[in-house]
């Protein structure tokens, strides 16, 4: 069956290895690359969706799982019609995971290999993430675009606990292709891992490209250091997966 999402490629610069492209999905064309602004639960703080459209020129927004679970709850946003209706935006929308959330609650979650146990920042009530529960909710949203249920490591970490969280975030990847199942409306999008390790990234990107998904993308934690760091990885991916 075709993904519901697909990279035509247009261009590559023969210096950089910068690609020019468009993102076909069901909601519009997505010509790249892209800025695309973050409405957390469900709106761009301060714009309307006109304005999004009109002045700031956006074709995709990007919404986040985690809050959006939380509050109104993702059955709600279902009944609505889906986010694109509960938002009134009918173009593109990327949901995250909840990934990156979870990490940054800190003494808030604990991580084990079923998934992730963690209290809501907003009451403390105890709840419980898996790869297939999250895979349910972001279809419940209705995104173009769902990014897969990853560990995200915290900088610095040692050798051997990105090694682990990395080959964790493959597991799920795995698990959330099988839980995946409306492959015609929305397409699955792996995520990266192996923090500042050169062969852990590249490993990563390689386990991911086995899995066969429709696009990989990299997870980068604001907090990882410098941009000429980030930059240098970003080649490995670039190296590993992009000329693919």
């Amino acid at each position: 069956m075709k993904p519901a999402v697909t990279y035509e490629l247009l261009h590559v610069d023969k210096n950089s290895g910068a690609r020019r492209g468009v993102v076909h999905t069901p909601h519009g064309d997505i010509q790249t690359p892209v800025f695309m602004p973050v409405g957390t639960l469900g709106t761009v703080k301060s714009m309307t969706p006109e304005e999004l459209k009109e002045e700031v020129g956006a074709q995709i927004i990007l919404s986040n799982t985690y809050h959006l679970y939380l509050r109104p709850g993702s059955k709600i946003v279902k009944e609505a019609g889906g986010l694109h209706k509960f938002m009134n935006w009918d173009r593109p929308i990327l949901t995250d995971s909840g990934g990156f959330q979870v990490f940054s609650l800190g003494d808030l979650r604990t991580i084990n290999e079923e998934g992730v146990q963690f209290k809501s920042h907003l009451d403390g009530k105890k709840l419980f993430f898996t790869p297939e529960s999250v895979m349910e909710t972001e279809e419940d949203l209705g995104s173009d675009i769902m990014m897969a249920f990853d560990e995200c490591c915290p900088y610095p970490s040692t050798y051997e606990y990105t090694k682990n969280s990395m080959e964790r975030t493959t597991r799920w990847a795995k698990r959330c292709k099988e839980a995946h199942k409306t492959v015609d409306k929305q397409s699955l999008f792996g995520i990266i891992q192996g923090g500042f390790y050169k062969d852990l990234r590249e490993q990563s990107a390689k386990d991911l490209i086995e899995l066969d998904l429709p696009r990989i993308c990299n997870r980068w934690n604001k907090c990882w250091g410098t941009k000429r760091r980030i930059f240098r990885y970003i080649k490995i991916y670039h190296s590993t997966y992009a000329r693919k």
